[in-house]
């Protein structure tokens, strides 16, 4: 009998401790099947610092190191650099982790084309404590510490990650994806690729910022939580390529 679906070898195979409808399930195993397809899984090191993904060393098969909250990126640059031939090294992070506490490591690998790849999950709330605002929160989001709202007065706006690293002239790639259709899953697993693929032949500084979703602390069905993607995160953080230095070459 042919083998039409099965489960990635760099995902093992226990349950997820993720809420229902959570799409951290759904970028784990993208990344698993990348790492399958290029043959990197005794390679690859990945870096799980504090949030929804703190215990992501139960899930993939490679060797994973913890990190203390936001520093993720610093952890990884270090493991790259003490084998840089062969440790392929990734970082997962949510948006609290890397776009607040961490935010100063994530620009500065940024900026020294440090050769790694990170995932970015953007849920625009903090998921793990509870569902208080995150730096990527939107204008008028209820959250556990905006309960009117997120008032830009008060707060500031939103960080658009993706944009304001683009800017820099490091950065290799950076890409925004969502997964909440079966097309929009397709165009994240793609972009991953090319991610840990840019890693393989030295390119430097890749991001994926994977636009999610948190049902549990949006207070919404994951059905509704995924509509929500589309009609109000994905006008705020519009879909698309933000830096691609290799393409940017090939055109000139």
């Amino acid at each position: 009998m042919a083998v039409v679906f099965d489960k990635p070898h760099a995902l093992i195979d226990v349950p997820l401790h993720y809420c229902p409808g959570c799409t951290h399930g759904i970028v784990h195993r993208l990344v698993a099947e990348v790492i399958d397809e290029l043959g990197i899984e005794g390679r690859t090191i990945g870096i799980a610092p504090v949030g929804c993904s703190v215990m992501a060393y139960n899930y993939f098969n490679c060797d994973m190191i913890e990190a203390a909250h936001g520093r993720a990126p610093a952890v990884a640059t270090g493991v790259k650099r003490a084998d840089p031939e062969n440790n392929i090294v990734f970082t997962y992070q949510g948006d609290g982790d890397l776009a607040s506490i961490g935010m100063a490591e994530t620009v500065h690998a940024a900026a020294r084309n440090e050769n790694i790849t990170i995932i970015f999950i953007n849920n625009a709330i903090y998921g793990m404590t509870g569902g208080q605002m995150a730096p990527t929160s939107l204008p008028g989001q209820v959250t556990q510490t905006s309960p009117y709202g997120r008032d830009p007065k008060l707060c500031g706006y939103p960080i658009k990650v993706c944009e304001m690293l683009s800017e820099l002239e490091g950065p290799e790639y950076l890409e925004r994806v969502t997964v909440n259709s079966v097309p929009h899953i397709r165009a994240a697993k793609k972009a991953i690729k090319k991610a840990f693929q840019n890693q393989l032949d030295g390119k430097g500084f890749s991001l994926i910022e994977v636009v999610s979703s948190c049902p549990t602390n949006w207070g919404m069905t994951p059905q509704a939580a995924l509509q929500w993607i589309e009609d109000k995160m994905l006008p705020y953080y519009p879909l698309g390529v933000y830096k691609d230095r290799s393409a940017e070459k090939e055109a000139e």
